[in-house]
């Protein structure tokens, strides 16, 4: 079949990996004719599709499909968006993110394309805006909800949250958990000892890390404030922050202010390939973002046999089970968080048994071809409903 994805920006993010992995899977194991419209990927995020250059995967950007509302350009982008889809004449578009799915549901119904999907990685209305702002993008939501014939939530608690905001009907909503490569995270240990030395952590050191953009929302001054704690009462913890922003600045400086800067460590942009390494080296995964469909860094860690500490945020709960692969908390709390670090720490049983538990719990249901094959089921049931 002749399918096109579209999404907002390919930088290296969970949903970009998620649509890469899609898109790919359906070219490579079921042969057929793909294409990806995107945005410019601009930003410290850097670029996914300039980290793996795929040759079988036909791009088409459109330099006016931007991640903010601007009503002349994104008028502009639909108008782009429409005639891509009417050149190609796909069976099926399926889009990802905000702007590139109000405007690619728009443009594939109104050319009458046979089956529409869009898949819901993160709500982007959430608590922390404003009440004029949530609603828009709720109205926005709906109104794109009704131009496409099935959403794909990436974890139940996306279709409850959507449901709940009167989006769609239940009935509408199809969860399959958002796909990866599966492989590297089972054997993210085999280089542990060289990626430790490499980073200058000692053998006795306890190593805790948290991935995610620095960025506003991911939690980051909530992890800060708790390392004082933890590491008064255990100066063999450090920390390894995975990812870069445009809060690198202000935490450095936090960091200096409070004299922690030996226990810190950033590694900056990480290409996705390298991510497993960086988890192999760590004893724990910490998770305080305050928004997040189903955060990739969860189920990476508890396949790479590490236990997770996490708020209990969207789809958390899904794989990190209180007292069985990891430790849930009330988001925003930062007494608890240092505790449930610390006793991590001193527990290597315990982290042993809850990472053991966490694989077991997902490498079967994250791997990127079972979500693939799931979401090509979806497309037929819809072409031959």
């Amino acid at each position: 079949m002749r399918v096109v994805h579209i999404i907002t920006r390919m930088i290296v993010g969970g949903a970009q990996e998620n649509t890469r992995f899609n898109c790919l899977d359906l070219a490579r194991d079921f042969g057929d004719d793909v294409t990806l419209i995107t945005g410019p990927s601009l930003g410290a995020e850097g670029s996914l599709l300039e980290k793996h250059h795929d040759s079988d995967l036909r791009v088409i950007e459109i330099p006016e499909l931007i991640r903010s509302v601007r009503p002349w350009t994104d008028r502009k982008a639909y108008a782009m968006l429409k005639q891509s889809i009417a050149h190609l004449r796909p069976e099926v578009v399926h889009t990802h993110s905000a702007k590139a799915g109000i405007l690619g549901r728009a443009a594939a119904w109104s050319l009458r394309v046979p089956c529409v999907v869009h898949t819901v990685h993160g709500a982007p209305f959430h608590p922390y805006q404003s009440w004029a702002t949530r609603k828009f993008y709720q109205g926005c939501e709906r109104w794109a909800a009704r131009r496409c014939h099935r959403l794909i939530s990436v974890a139940d608690a996306m279709t409850d949250l959507m449901v709940d905001a009167r989006i769609a009907k239940r009935e509408h909503f199809e969860t399959i958990y958002s796909g990866m490569d599966v492989e590297p995270f089972l054997l993210a240990d085999s280089n542990r000892d060289s990626v430790r030395r490499r980073l200058g952590i000692e053998p006795d050191e306890i190593l805790v890390g948290k991935i995610a953009r620095l960025f506003h929302l991911k939690g980051h001054e909530y992890l800060l404030a708790a390392a004082e704690q933890v590491v008064r009462e255990n100066p063999k913890v450090r920390f390894l922050l995975v990812g870069d922003g445009i809060l690198r600045d202000a935490l450095t400086r936090w960091i200096e202010s409070k004299g922690l800067q030996r226990h810190f460590i950033f590694t900056g942009l990480v290409s996705p390939d390298l991510i497993p390494e960086c988890i192999g080296a760590m004893d724990m995964l910490v998770h305080v973002s305050l928004r997040e469909g189903l955060a990739r860094a969860l189920p990476q860690a508890l396949i790479a046999g590490k236990p997770v500490i996490s708020y209990d945020i969207d789809g958390a709960r899904e794989v990190v089970l209180e007292g069985k692969t990891g430790i849930l908390l009330d988001p925003g709390s930062i007494g608890p968080l240092a505790e449930g670090i610390l006793h991590l720490a001193k527990s290597p049983d315990l982290r042993r048994s809850l990472g053991l538990a966490g694989r077991e719990l997902c490498r079967q249901r994250f791997g990127h071809r079972l979500m693939t094959a799931r979401i090509r089921a979806l497309y037929q049931q819809i072409l031959s409903g």
